[in-house]
């Protein structure tokens, strides 16, 4: 494996990509939860916003401790919370510990009605994106079609000189999988790939080569087996990893060593 020079990492530790610590039933217990991703050898994480009123608190904690990375960017299910503009993204994305754009993208699964408001703003995250050449954090949930075709149209991938990002929390068909990679795109599985009913995202992951896998926690959701319905946190990624090396008949190993070295081949601006 040729490793980034000078990358952050030991081999056999992991990295959460995906995380929400700044939520208050995480943030309310942080010494325990920096103590958890400890002792299960996870050694970096990144903490993701949703908003703009909450984003101070998710560049404090990447801040406060060198481990934690943040990112900038306005979820597509918040309806009621100040819209962002590209110029707003792009100033507030200018400081070292922001390494992506995001989380954006769609979801149609709980919002009905006119959703152009969501397609605008996702529009502007990946025109963000390419003006601070930072990766996307990109989530979609029920609207595969409309999110691959906004991303090819504003050129959200290095085919098309874009800076690519991520594909989180997924759990889309192989086709989507394969036309996100075709983009430049990582794929990022969380706690959900070690449900039993996640047969087909299973066999996603099974088809999806090993330089394009990271892996996540979507903490304070989705705990992976054996934690399913309680909290989740960043320790509990190695479940992830575990659960991947399983399916793919490879050593664990393999998988820590790959997705920490993934993580800090998409997220250039990341440092120890």
């Amino acid at each position: 494996m040729t490793r980034r020079a000078g990358c952050p990492y030991n081999t056999g530790m992991y990295i959460d990509s995906h995380c929400h610590i700044n939520f208050p039933e995480l943030a309310a217990r942080m010494p325990e939860v920096l103590a958890k991703m400890a002792e299960n050898r996870v050694t970096h994480a990144l903490c993701v916003s949703v908003d703009l009123p909450d984003f101070p608190s998710v560049l404090a904690l990447a801040e406060q401790y060198p481990h934690i990375y943040a990112s900038v960017g306005v979820h597509p299910d918040y309806e009621d919370t100040p819209e962002p503009t590209v110029e707003q993204l792009v100033e507030l994305a200018d400081h070292p510990k922001i390494v992506a754009i995001g989380e954006t993208g769609l979801d149609y699964y709980r919002l009905e009605g006119d959703l152009e408001w969501q397609r605008e703003r996702f529009r502007t995250h990946i025109r963000a994106s390419r003006i601070t050449r930072k990766p996307l954090i990109i989530h979609t949930r029920a609207a595969s079609v409309d999110t691959i075709r906004i991303m090819r149209e504003e050129g959200a991938g290095t085919l098309d000189g874009g800076v690519a990002g991520v594909m989180h929390c997924f759990t889309e068909s192989i086709e989507v999988a394969e036309a996100a990679i075709e983009m430049g795109f990582y794929i990022s599985f969380s706690g959900i790939v070690t449900f039993k009913s996640a047969k087909d995202l299973q066999a996603v992951a099974r088809a999806v080569p090993m330089e394009r896998i990271l892996i996540e926690t979507d903490s304070p959701y989705l705990a992976p087996v054996p934690f399913r319905g309680r909290m989740n946190e960043p320790g509990y990624v190695a479940h992830v990893a575990e659960y991947i090396a399983t399916l793919k008949d490879v050593p664990l190993r393999e998988v820590a060593d790959r997705t920490s070295e993934n993580f800090f081949n998409l997220f250039q601006h990341a440092k120890a």
